[in-house]
């Protein structure tokens, strides 16, 4: 049934001739900054959409952002594999993260329809657009409303420039009315599949092209401000000072241990923000940003109360205010064992690696926001380096070329067990 689908070699080279494509749409001349509503995003999903188009499916932009395209199955309206990810980016970022897994969608659909092969279940494929969360306070927000998960309050949430999400998304050409109706009802989806780079060197490091996501790591998020007493630099003496960024440092470090101190644990002070920030005055106050996640929901859980606790005892200590927010938070996320035997199926038929690596992932994804409304499971594949949300983003053809031939087994692996 395969023998007419393109090689890999093939689907590689075709791979990043889309991605060269979608490179071009930037909110920064020079780098690849492509925001949730932005005019780049615009352009870019007017670009996927079209995309999909010539790929056979029937695409539209919905109303919170996300490209959609579908092709329908042997029962109009039926259930569908869903193939997704997303087309925004981090501040000059890299042109792999996200748009890989739309890429490969999208050529997944088009080898299928130029092959002739009919799928007993309709075909979809979805670039989500709020994937980074980096211009509004949001989590996950466009693949949520997929999957019936939209919290209205984002709505009223605004970025850096006081622009208000609605406002942004109407903007856009979006309907913050609409975004209600996007949910999907339970067991429309059947599967959800996602291909994205590692975002780590395992698989490099292990020599392995793709591998296999098993679950996706909890996560938290807060913001800590620590308030201190500005001083003169020259005048106040060391031992009446109540200097904020010492403090903030000492904490910073606090969380490098803690974290070390778990098992696939990791904890990052990703924000460090110094007031007044002048050369001859003692730091009154600082604000920073502190991330935790593990693979288990019990170990980040612990590590919050650490943290909590190991803070306060440091501004005790050294007479400062201390106020923690957490303002994000994500549960571990299981992907879904049959799923995962599908896209294992699917590489060991293309002689890749009849055992292939199973790793999880410690960055979060749209399919966790879709494991709550079907079954999903991710591919990684091999990302030089481990490095991501950078320009400096690197992979190759022949691996982006076996990522899609592998989805595309996978894809017809569930169609054999579905006849």
């Amino acid at each position: 049934m395969a023998a007419s689908l393109p090689s890999a070699a093939v689907l590689g080279a075709r791979a990043f001739a889309a991605l060269e494509g979608l490179a071009r749409f930037s909110d920064e001349p020079g780098k690849l900054t492509r925001l949730y509503l932005s005019p780049a995003h615009r352009q870019a999903a007017e670009w996927t959409k079209g995309a999909m188009e010539v790929a056979g499916l029937t695409a539209f932009i919905d109303a919170a952002g996300s490209v959609q395209g579908r092709r329908e199955g042997p029962v109009p309206g039926g259930p569908s594999v869903m193939i997704g990810s997303h087309i925004d980016t981090v501040k000059d970022g890299g042109r792999f993260d996200g748009n890989l897994g739309v890429v490969a969608g999208i050529l997944a659909a088009q080898a299928l329809r130029d092959a002739g092969i009919v799928l007993p279940f309709a075909l979809e494929v979805v670039a989500f657009g709020d994937e980074e969360n980096v211009r509004f306070p949001t989590h996950l927000s466009t693949s949520g409303a997929l999957a019936g998960d939209y919290d209205p309050a984002w709505l009223e949430a605004r970025d850096a420039d006081g622009v208000r999400l609605a406002d942004a998304l109407v903007a856009f050409g979006g309907d913050p009315g609409g975004i209600a109706g996007l949910a999907r009802k339970p067991g429309s989806v059947k599967a959800y599949l996602e291909v994205h780079i590692e975002q780590g060197p395992v698989l490099e490091v292990e020599n392995e092209a793709v591998g296999i996501v098993t679950a996706i790591n909890a996560q938290r998020r807060a913001r800590v401000r620590v308030t201190g007493e500005a001083g003169h630099a020259g005048t106040v003496p060391m031992a009446l000072r109540k200097d904020a960024l010492t403090a903030g440092a000492e904490m910073a470090l606090a969380l490098e241990g803690i974290a070390a101190g778990h098992e696939q644990a990791v904890g990052t002070v990703g924000v460090f923000q110094v007031e007044p920030g002048a050369t001859n005055v003692v730091p009154g106050a600082v604000s920073f940003t502190v991330d935790i996640r593990s693979p288990r929901d019990e170990t980040v859980a612990a590590m919050e109360a650490i943290v909590r606790e190991r803070f306060a005892a440091i501004a005790a200590r050294r007479g400062v205010g201390l106020d923690i927010t957490t303002y994000a938070k994500a549960s571990a996320v299981p992907m879904d064992p049959t799923l995962q035997e599908a896209l294992s199926a699917g590489i060991a038929r293309m002689g890749v690696n009849p055992t292939p690596r199973r790793l999880p992932s410690g960055a979060g994804h749209d399919a966790m926001a879709m494991a709550a409304l079907c079954p999903a499971a991710m591919l990684f594949v091999r990302n030089e380096k481990g490095i991501s949300h950078s320009p400096l983003e690197a992979m190759t053809e022949a691996d982006a070329g076996i990522a899609i031939r592998a989805l595309l087994e996978a894809i017809l692996e569930l169609a054999r067990r579905e006849n």
